[in-house]
């Protein structure tokens, strides 16, 4: 499972994953895959500081990453405070309304909400920036398309690659434009936030549109197999995210949500902006359907709806209220029915791709002349 970007990164395996825990990550990259820790719920520089000392030390000398949420256009001014004077009433009362239908209780006094989607400001993901710039990172990642220039050119400056999601070709070409070392193809299929393309007809179009930029598949992927088919169809690794979720490493901080991703189908996810305002594949919920019921006030744009959700999540959490209780995941959760260590998917993706190549050079062989 050997390309030239994995070549270059100095890892064994092609495979590239994201996760919101250092335990994970660590293991990922010990593991011989790339590890890359998201920092979305990194508000504080300390917190993300600590996380990042302890996964230096527990990579074993491997590479790592970091993956940011920044947006390539720059607000200036623009305080938390003002943007959460832009919630209408209305939204905060409905949301009240359904926690209170489903009897979820408040915070005790003076407890503060543990879950806030505030590292999309540019603010917030620059002061990670700071921090991530201190340790010897080896890619930047941002789920937001293509950070701005002088992000870019910043960690360039210290020989860190920088990769950015892209849902479209069209995309991937401004991506190539801003000087982007690698394009995640990040199909239908995949947790978060995602775009209409899936990620067998998403794939070849990027790998075509920025060649010769190394391109990783991401949706659906969970598979040896399937990490055979994205390197075929042109793809130099994979990134996969959900299939973490359910690893021994994992801190859900909820044995509730573990069990229902691990009883979860394929079909048991939506596309909805009751998370953060825009599309993101997460699993459905009674949260969601009531965010999606058309006789609702529908949702905010981003980013107002994901801080008028953050205490109601972490009440959600807290609580284990099991029927509004959900994470962001894809449709691959139905492939992930028991919990496993890293090492034991790793493995499991690495003896299922070479039974893939197997099986596709018996065919060739075959089928090839004499």
């Amino acid at each position: 499972m050997q390309t030239e970007l994995s070549g270059q990164l100095g890892i064994e395996y092609a495979v590239f994953g994201f996760t919101p825990f250092p335990a994970v990550a660590a293991a990922i990259s010990r593991a011989g895959g790339f590890g890359v820790l998201g920092a979305v719920r990194y508000t504080a520089p300390d917190d993300l500081r600590r996380d990042l000392d302890w996964l230096d030390a527990h990579t074993g000398g491997r590479p790592y990453g970091l993956d940011v949420v920044m947006p390539a256009k720059k607000v200036e001014g623009v305080s938390e405070a003002d943007v959460e004077a832009m919630i209408p009433e209305r939204h905060r009362r409905f949301v009240r309304d359904t926690l209170a239908a489903h009897g979820v209780p408040e915070l005790a006094d003076g407890e503060a909400s543990g879950w806030r989607i505030t590292g999309w400001m540019e603010q917030v993901a620059r002061t990670q920036l700071d921090v991530a710039l201190d340790y010897p990172i080896r890619l930047l990642a941002n789920a937001l398309g293509s950070p701005p220039a002088d992000v870019v050119a910043r960690a360039h400056d210290r020989d860190v690659l920088v990769a950015a999601l892209a849902g479209s070709a069209r995309h991937a070409r401004k991506h190539q434009e801003a000087g982007i070392d690698i394009v995640v193809a990040q199909g239908y299929e995949a947790g978060g936030h995602t775009g209409e393309i899936a990620t067998m007809v998403l794939t070849p179009e990027i790998v075509d549109a920025v060649d010769p930029l190394p391109v990783l598949a991401a949706g659906g992927i969970g598979s040896g197999r399937q990490v055979a088919a994205a390197l075929t169809l042109g793809a130099q690794g994979v990134w996969l995210g959900s299939l973490w979720l359910t690893t021994t490493e994992a801190d859900l901080h909820s044995s509730a949500l573990t069990r229902k991703l691990l009883a979860a189908g394929s079909g048991d996810t939506v596309r909805s902006r009751a998370l953060t305002g825009k599309p993101a594949r997460q699993l459905r919920t009674a949260w969601t359907d009531a965010w999606d019921d058309p006789a609702g006030p529908g949702t905010l744009p981003m980013p107002l709806q994901g801080l008028l959700v953050a205490e109601a999540l972490s009440r959600i959490q807290k609580y284990e209220a099991e029927p509004l209780l959900g994470t962001p995941v894809g449709q691959i959760v139905g492939r992930m029915t028991a919990e496993r260590g890293v090492q034991e998917v790793l493995d499991d993706l690495t003896r299922g791709f070479e039974e893939a190549v197997d099986r596709i050079n018996r065919i060739a062989g075959r089928s090839g002349p004499s």
